[in-house]
């Protein structure tokens, strides 16, 4: 299988802001060199995890600018909202800064038809030469991103190249990988999904875990695809807390992929609202996932 064209381990990166609330631009370079130091081979920012919809758009375009300066990994860019001409916008103004590919989410609140997502998307991806990432997530938009409508944006706007696949559906993302062209990628969206997304061709893994596991999440993707199904197995076992840490109906994410870096002695600060600050023992608690993680795996630095 050749090379993902993102990476196979993309971390979608935590905003780090300031004891005041303020974008930290110094802190975002050093958390991107970081991740790449510890695994991952792609950064999503200003997604989901990346609290896209409470920054700016020039706190947008500086992150975007900034960490696409300071590593060499794949960067892509979170420009996707809910109103297609703001995400045209901002799609075409990404490609000024660096980045290596953008990531364009479904219109959440506004649920429009299968038809209306054929015109939103073709219309981002019209917007730059960059390639395109879809990103399908119903749980969060409340509209899923049919199999015949991803067909026809592939057909009408040939940059989108990849979906990040966060329905919580195997078998509906197998039927992409079969009916979408060989060179168009799958990832899996959604952590706890990958080795069985893997199983039937997606190409790798947008994470939030790969905050505090991206060597052991690396790792299983590289057992699997060597073939060696029971190690790719037994990885994907011991990560099995991270996942369930993750996002919680308490401490949903990125709370905790925010504390984690804390623990790690990353400043990140805290969420903006309405996430909001989370309070200690969830920092506690991460420090505690991330040091069981590395006496089971034995891999990992030790926490700060």
């Amino acid at each position: 299988m050749p090379p993902a064209r993102f990476g196979a381990v993309v971390t979608a990166m935590v905003t780090p802001f300031d004891l005041a609330g303020r974008l930290d631009l110094d802190a975002a370079v050093r958390l991107a060199r970081w991740l790449v130091d510890h695994g991952s081979d792609g950064l999503v920012l200003a997604g989901t995890t990346g609290e896209g919809p409470v920054l700016t758009d020039a706190e947008r375009l500086d992150l975007w600018r900034a960490v696409a300066e300071a590593v060499t990994v794949p960067v892509v860019a979170g420009t996707g909202t809910n109103d297609t001409h703001h995400s045209a916008g901002l799609t075409a103004a990404a490609g000024g800064t660096g980045v290596d590919g953008v990531l364009v989410v479904t219109p959440y609140y506004n649920r429009p038809s299968q038809d209306g997502l054929v015109e939103h998307f073709t219309t981002v991806a019209r917007a730059t030469d960059l390639p395109v990432m879809l990103y399908d997530i119903p749980v969060r938009t409340g509209r899923r991103i049919a199999l015949t409508t991803l067909q026809r944006v592939v057909a009408a706007a040939p940059n989108v190249v990849a979906v990040k696949d966060a329905t919580g559906d195997p078998a509906g993302a197998a039927r992409q990988v079969h009916h979408l062209p060989d060179e168009f990628e799958v990832y899996s969206g959604d952590d706890a999904l990958t080795l069985p997304l893997l199983a039937i061709g997606a190409v790798g893994v947008v994470s939030v875990a790969s905050h505090w596991a991206g060597r052991e999440i690396g790792e299983m993707v590289a057992a699997f695809r060597k073939g060696d199904v029971d190690a790719a197995r037994r990885l994907n076992g011991h990560l099995v807390e991270s996942y369930d840490f993750e996002s919680t109906e308490a401490f949903p994410n990125p709370l905790p992929a925010k504390a984690a870096c804390r623990a790690l002695g990353l400043p990140v600060g805290q969420c903006r609202p309405p996430m909001g600050e989370a309070p200690p023992e969830l920092d506690g608690e991460a420090a505690r996932v991330i040091t069981r993680l590395g006496t089971v795996a034995g891999a990992g630095d030790p926490v700060a």
